[in-house]
């Protein structure tokens, strides 16, 4: 298998009159991409019986379990009118257990059950799976998600 790398020149700044071409904008460059990766993402979890951004939620989960729906919203940033129903989906499915926090009854703490932190174990295989639908070096998948992660990190630090 030939690997592709991109150049390693810097992209040069697009002239004046090109600054509002679609091609030049940061935002359409991760549209596009996003929506491409999460594509790539659905043949590989459909066996799973999982949607993207249930894999998303599981992927929290299987880090730290049980936690609050807050705190789940909080690690994916995602609000609780749409995370609330993802999770009705994953209790459905028999991956997760949602109750009332015996403390605060406006706490709702999601839970793994059997099921849910056995299909950890399936999931494995996603991550290198996805690595060779994309055919991008590893050492260019990390470089591309620190330099997201630090782009998010600096956008949240100056909403607040």
């Amino acid at each position: 298998m030939t690997i592709k790398t991109a150049p390693s020149k810097t992209p040069a700044a697009p002239a004046a009159g090109d600054l509002l071409a679609l091609d030049n904008q940061l935002c359409f460059a991760l549209y596009a991409a996003s929506g491409l990766v999460t594509r790539a993402y659905r043949p590989l979890l459909e066996p799973l019986g999982l949607t993207y951004p249930q894999y998303l939620a599981m992927l929290a989960l299987w880090k730290q379990a049980p936690r609050t729906v807050k705190a789940l919203g909080q690690a994916l940033d995602l609000d609780s009118g749409t995370l609330t129903p993802l999770l009705k989906r994953l209790e459905a499915a028999g991956y997760v257990t949602r109750t009332r926090d015996a403390d605060d009854e406006r706490r709702v703490q999601v839970a793994l059950t059997p099921a849910g932190a056995a299909l950890k174990a399936k999931a494995a295989e996603i991550p290198a799976a996805l690595a060779c639908r994309l055919d991008i070096p590893a050492q260019d998948i990390a470089a591309l998600r620190a330099t997201l992660q630090a782009l998010a990190q600096r956008m949240k630090a100056r909403q607040t």
